[in-house]
């Protein structure tokens, strides 16, 4: 196939069946070779201030741009990046009243239309996000907490908030929204309009990273090649991006060795495992835990047909930690995840800031202590029916399948309806205020800082629990409050992780949700690439090809 003829993944699937080799586009250069992954979705936009966070544009958007920080492949450790030091309070680059944040700035960088990377680059960028305001972006990132940006001088920024935040690093200056563009490129091609997209930065990104946009065919591919003129390491191979293909598809496109690197999930491993020059990577696992929510705060007259719980079910502590006790983990885990899977303390996932390793979890399926819990709080002999809304055909479901199996298989008189809909059906639901389920299962959206999650998913008056109405249930939510509110200001990381710590205790001893598991970051890839690493705080997929080397 050369270069610019279309292909769908009918065409694929025949000839990948059939055992034929498609020939691969040449757009290597300098004698480097090309990458291919199959991609699950094609980006919508690859403009930083426009992008929706864990859309595919994100992934793009992470090797073509640069931000002030990163992280590396190991550990969850802030890394310098455009800014040559990570801000902290012992090095002098955050205020004594832990409100103003500068970033000394790298020299010598330019961006790929030739223009040197300066300190008004980066107020022209974190603004420009801010001005523009688009609905589908997370400019709330920096809106919600940025006071003032300022320039010292070419080479430092500042950045003042509103008010104290520990999370601040992770959560507004990591994420590919804080991406740093070239002003000189807006501004020729534009410029910044407030509740509208660029469409010239949308579609021909001009940042600092180790690639460069070379061609985008929309539908069905997006090459990037190597920035030969990147500030840091540089990139080992080229990379093209392949649309449009069914997960069976790119399967079959990996065996064959059409593909080197693919995105898939636990549930496609026994298809690659012993594929011949396929390798399975399965180290670490994704930061969004699978989770059953319980609502404490049902409407009057809004329960499905059939179901018998008081509105006040879930407002027993007995209740939630009795389901949480009676969940079959190891069902959950080693069946619908393959074994790609962990569980994890609520709600503090494992790989985050601050996870306790010695937290207390459920994680083993205790019918008796279940069944204990169901007697003390006067449910036993009466039994109840509630419904659970999920996405029909979804992970989410088979999750359901299993509460469902474990709950019923403790008493006749109890019984679950697993309520499986369209997506449509289920995010129209889930959009409610109060929602009209008593529960409902998906997975957390994911996040770099601990705060992000406790302050979401825990929290009284955060997003779920204002919701949920979590302060019906917990037994001090003052306390709880007061807890996390701490956590999100405490500025010591030492101190911090221990107030973590002590907040995974809380939340294990009165829970609001029931997490399954985190699941498996797991991938396939030809054995032909060395350097394969997978880090769940880097967009989905959670790859960066600038360190794999295609050795072929």
């Amino acid at each position: 196939m050369s270069k610019g003829e279309t292909h769908d993944s009918a065409r694929w699937a025949a000839a990948l069946a059939a055992g034929l080799m498609l020939a691969v586009p040449a757009t290597a250069q300098n004698a480097r070779d090309t990458i291919v992954h199959g991609a699950d979705e094609e980006p919508a936009t690859l403009d930083p201030a426009q992008v929706e966070p864990g859309a595919g544009g994100e992934a793009v958007i992470f090797h073509v741009y640069d931000r002030l920080l990163a992280v590396g492949p190991g550990s969850a450790e802030l890394l310098p990046s455009l800014a040559t030091q990570v801000p902290t309070r012992d090095n002098g680059l955050i205020s004594e009243d832990g409100l103003t944040y500068t970033f000394p700035l790298r020299e010598g960088v330019t961006f790929h239309d030739g223009t040197a990377f300066t300190a008004d680059d980066v107020k022209f960028s974190w603004d420009r996000v801010m001005e523009m305001d688009l609905p589908e972006s997370a400019s709330d990132i920096l809106s919600d907490k940025v006071a003032e940006t300022r320039v010292v001088d070419d080479y430092t920024f500042e950045v003042t908030l509103n008010e104290v935040d520990a999370s601040f690093l992770y959560s507004s200056v990591l994420p590919m929204t804080a991406s740093i563009v070239s002003q000189d490129a807006v501004e020729a091609n534009g410029g910044v309009v407030a509740g509208e997209p660029n469409e010239y930065m949308s579609d021909t990104p001009v940042g600092t990273g180790p690639y460069r946009l070379t061609t985008w065919n929309r539908t069905e591919n997006l090459t990037l090649e190597v920035n030969d003129d990147y500030w840091g390491d540089m990139a080992f191979d080229h990379v093209r991006w392949e649309f449009g293909l069914d997960p069976d598809v790119r399967v079959l496109g990996l065996r064959a060795g059409e593909f080197d690197t693919v995105e898939t999930d636990p549930s496609y491993v026994a298809d690659l495992e012993g594929a011949e020059g396929v390798i399975i990577y399965s180290e670490g696992l994704l930061l969004e835990p699978l989770h059953i929510g319980f609502n404490l705060n049902i409407p009057e007259g809004a329960l499905p047909e059939g179901d018998t719980i008081p509105l006040d079910f879930f407002h027993d502590v007995r209740i939630r930690k009795a389901f949480n006790y009676a969940f079959d983990y190891n069902a959950f885990i080693n069946g619908a995840l393959a074994g790609f899977g962990q569980v994890n303390p609520h709600y503090v996932p494992i790989g985050v800031f601050g996870y306790d390793p010695d937290a207390p979890i459920y994680d083993t399926q205790d019918l008796a202590e279940a069944e204990r819990l169901f007697r003390e709080a006067g449910v036993w002999d009466e039994g109840f029916t509630v419904s659970v809304v999920v996405e029909s055909g979804s992970l989410f479901e088979i999750q359901c399948l299993i509460l469902k199996d474990s709950i019923e298989s403790l008493n006749p008189n109890f019984r679950i309806n697993v309520a499986g809909v369209a997506e449509a059906v289920f995010d129209e639901a889930l959009s409610q205020n109060p929602v009209e389920y008593a529960m409902w299962a998906k997975n957390g959206d994911p996040a770099a800082d601990p705060s992000a999650y406790l302050e979401t998913y825990s929290h009284p008056d955060g997003e779920w629990g204002e919701v949920h109405g979590f302060a019906n249930g917990y037994a001090d939510p003052e306390a709880v409050g007061a807890l996390i509110d701490a956590i999100a200001e405490e500025l010591d990381p030492t101190v911090r992780a221990g107030m973590i710590a002590e907040a995974q205790q809380v939340l294990y001893d009165d829970p609001m949700w029931l997490i399954g598991a985190q699941e498996g970051a797991v991938t396939a890839y030809r054995d032909w690439i060395n350097g394969m690493v997978i880090q769940p705080l880097w967009p989905r997929p959670s790859m960066n090809f600038a360190l794999y080397d295609k050795a072929q």
